[in-house]
């Protein structure tokens, strides 16, 4: 199949962490592309995660807003879309289930439904995630796209909902809808995540500012990649995939969250002492999160640039730089 050749793309979430890194991206590797981005105006992320990146023009607009939405895509009429927009911290969906029910999947069918009636056409890529596969029984390991999905908390049964409407639109109505479901990766922008959280506690125990480094389960085992890498995928997923298919992408490292702390560990400038915060466990964890990305790379000949300790190296000095 030819690349697709995109003059415009919309980014939803675009301030967030995955959506900042695509911006960046796309502005450093296709200066040729116009960057648009949605983001609420209430939004709980900051514009400083778009300080890399001078293109993007973005709309106050809030996914919740049908005719907010409309009105964005009439205006801009992109060439391809990459949906990031969620509320994607699993921990707060076991709190606050029906507001992350609420959001993500109204905000996936107002944004699907405002790409029909515009008419118009673009390349639509719903950025799901690995918590779709929930509690993986260990015989589908390593998990292939047609693994039976067992979501294990309310955001994983959100991105469900997100990824079948994306498969229902382009079954009903012909829209170019391309899903992918990435796994764990590493991303400093993003303090949610255990390897974030980790790093940015141990960055803090080095500038004396916290004296013990609290974590949740360690037992888990999930196999990471960069959040470079990760963007780059969904460009050239959006490029090169097939319509109405699903893929999934992840990098080769697999370790256990007990593992990568010890790495984080032997990394810091001064001993650091943990202990577990009954606080930061989830009532339901996943775990075997282990990826069969081959059918992505078959199709596309994409191959992950950085190193598992390049992706270490940045996630630490990103928090030490944040935290002087």
């Amino acid at each position: 199949m030819d690349n697709r050749n995109f003059k415009k793309v919309l980014i939803t979430g675009i301030t967030g962490s995955g959506g900042s890194y695509l911006a960046d991206y796309i502005a450093q590797n296709h200066p040729e592309v116009e960057i648009y981005g949605m983001s609420r105006w209430h939004s709980t992320t900051s514009s400083k995660n778009l300080s890399l990146n001078h293109k993007a023009q973005v709309f106050e607009c809030d996914l919740n807003d049908f005719s907010a939405i409309f009105s964005v895509l009439k205006k801009i009429k992109p060439d391809a879309i990459f949906h990031l927009a969620s509320h994607a911290n699993v921990r707060a969906s076991f709190i606050n289930p029906l507001a992350v029910m609420q959001n993500n999947v109204m905000a996936t069918s107002n944004l699907l439904e405002a790409v029909r009636l515009a008419e118009i056409d673009p390349v639509v890529q719903i950025c799901s995630t690995s918590e779709v596969y929930g509690i993986v029984d260990p015989k589908y390991i390593p998990i292939k796209e047609d693994t039976p999905m067992n979501p294990g908390n309310p955001y994983a049964v959100s991105k469900i909902a997100q990824d079948l409407l994306g498969y229902v639109y382009f079954k009903s109505y012909g829209m170019k809808i391309i899903r992918t479901r990435m796994f764990s990766y590493i991303n400093p922008r993003r303090e949610d995540l255990f390897a974030s959280a980790f790093a940015k506690q141990v960055a803090l125990i080095e500038a004396g500012q916290q004296k013990e480094l609290l974590h949740g389960n360690l037992d888990s085992v999930r196999t990471l990649i960069d959040v470079r890498d990760a963007m780059e995928s969904y460009w050239i997923a959006a490029i090169k995939c097939r319509f109405g298919e699903v893929y999934n992408i992840g990098g080769a490292t697999i370790k256990k969250v007990g593992e990568f702390l010890d790495i984080l560990k032997q990394n810091a400038t001064c001993e650091i002492q943990t202990r577990v915060d009954k606080n930061l466990l989830r009532p339901v964890d996943v775990t075997l999160q282990i990826p069969d990305v081959s059918k992505f790379t078959q199709e596309t000949g994409w191959k992950p640039k950085y190193s598992f300790e390049e992706s270490v190296k940045m996630l630490l000095d990103y928090y030490r730089n944040l935290i002087k």
